[in-house]
């Protein structure tokens, strides 16, 4: 059996005072063109971060494999998103890499998925792991969000995140290539680590 190894999320803190963001706000920056449309910025935890940019193509295949791989297991009991909003809460709209989300497209008309349609978040890390397993990690706990994956392709492995309160996740596991996943939400269906990650 694959060793599982038990670890903690670094937190980052900042010594200065910051003011802090609320989504309205982030959408009137945009309607008043402070920021354009097609910048690659999204808010999370009322603070406006910049996404790397442009992608490596490792990232891009893990995205596409989880994807593809997802979609054939879930079929039509969810909708994976990839790299679109979700209202946390009044501070945080971030894109994540991949959400598994309440199914119907057409649900989403008047708003983003909210934390009680959000089955599964997935963050691929290349270059993002500390704000992954950091400042998103802390935000996602924050809204409550059950089940929170960080796929780390430089390493190799996936940081699972669950049991969320306002001060962290209670449950952090690394897991190796070897081991096997199931989302919260869907027990029933194995995953195994090596598939989701990209061939080196």
């Amino acid at each position: 059996m694959p060793e599982i190894i038990l670890d903690s999320l670094e937190t980052t803190e900042t010594a200065l005072p910051l003011r802090l963001w609320t989504v309205a706000e982030y959408h009137r920056m945009v309607a008043l063109g402070l920021l354009e449309p097609t910048e690659k910025v999204e808010l999370i935890a009322g603070q406006i971060i910049r996404k790397m940019s442009p992608q490596k193509t490792a990232h891009s295949t893990a995205i596409r494999i989880m994807q593809s791989l997802l979609l054939k297991l879930i079929a039509d009991r969810a909708f994976v998103q990839i790299q679109l909003p979700v209202h946390l809460n009044n501070s945080s709209e971030p894109e994540p890499d991949l959400a598994l989300v309440m199914a119907g497209e057409l649900r989403y008309l008047d708003h983003h998925p909210r934390p009680e349609e959000i089955y599964l978040i997935v963050e691929v890390a290349d270059t993002t792991l500390r704000i992954d397993t950091g400042l998103k990690a802390q935000s996602y706990a924050e809204a409550g969000i059950a089940d929170y994956w960080v796929l780390d392709l430089k390493n190799r492995q996936l940081r699972v995140c669950r049991k969320p309160l306002a001060t962290g996740y209670q449950t952090i596991l690394t897991l190796p290539i070897a081991a096997q996943i199931s989302p919260l939400q869907f027990p029933e269906i194995s995953i195994n680590i090596a598939d989701l990650l990209p061939p080196t």
